[in-house]
C-alpha cells in the first residue's frame, strides 16, 4: 500500500488534489481511497487530505501517519508544523515554493522537489492555485502515475479555460521535475 499526505490550508484545493490523485490511480487499475481531515471549517485553516492506494481494496480508514509521499501546497505550513513527520525512509516530498525555500534536515534516502506551482498556475490558469502543477510534479518525481492518465482525469474534472489551463499546469509541473532530475 502507498500512502500520500497533503498539507494545505482550507480553500487551497487539497481535497480536489486528493480526488484527482485518487481518480488517476483508479484509472490505472488500482484501488484508491481519498479523504480530508480538518477542524473548524474556515478558509485558511491548516488541514490535511489523504490518499491511500493499493492493488487490493483499501479498508483502512485512519489518518496517514507514515506516508510514502508528502505534498505541501502551502509552504508557510513548514514553519509551524512538522509536515515531514513520519515520512518513510525513502519518502518523497513535493513542495510548492521557490528554490531558496528553507527545508528541515531530511533522512539520506528521502527526496524533496520544490516546484514553483503557484507561479506555474498563474501563468496557465490565471490564479495561484498550483495543485495540478503539483500533481504533475508528483507524477514525474514518483513514477506512480502516467501523465496522459492524469490529463484524462483533469479533462473530466474541469471544463473550458479551466480545463485547458490545468492541463498546461500539470504538464509544466511534470516537465519542471523531469528537467531537475537530469
Amino acid at each position: 500500500m502507498k500512502e500520500i499526505r497533503i498539507h494545505a490550508r482550507a480553500g487551497q484545493g487539497a481535497i480536489t488534489t486528493a480526488s484527482l490523485l485518487g481518480f488517476s490511480y483508479f484509472n490505472e487499475g488500482k484501488f484508491p481511497y481519498a479523504f480530508p481531515n480538518f477542524g473548524a471549517a474556515r478558509m485558511g485553516a491548516p488541514m490535511n487530505a489523504f490518499v491511500r492506494v493499493d492493488s487490493d481494496p483499501v479498508r483502512l480508514r485512519s489518518q496517514i501517519y507514515e506516508p510514502d509521499y508528502v505534498i505541501i501546497v502551502d509552504p508557510t505550513l513548514l514553519r509551524g508544523y512538522n509536515c515531514f513527520s513520519g515520512l518513510k525512509e525513502d519518502g518523497v516530498a513535493i513542495i510548492n515554493g521557490k528554490e531558496d525555500l528553507e527545508l528541515p534536515k531530511l533522512k539520506a534516502k528521502q527526496s524533496v522537489f520544490v516546484v514553483p506551482a503557484n507561479e506555474i498556475a498563474l501563468r496557465n490558469i490565471g490564479r495561484p492555485l498550483g495543485n495540478t502543477a503539483l500533481i504533475g510534479a508528483f507524477a514525474a518525481a514518483t513514477g506512480e502515475l502516467k501523465l496522459d492518465n492524469l490529463i484524462e482525469v483533469i479533462k473530466k474534472r474541469f471544463s473550458g479555460k479551466a480545463q485547458e489551463g490545468n492541463i498546461k499546469a500539470a504538464k509544466e509541473g511534470f516537465e519542471y521535475v523531469k528537467k531537475g532530475m537530469k
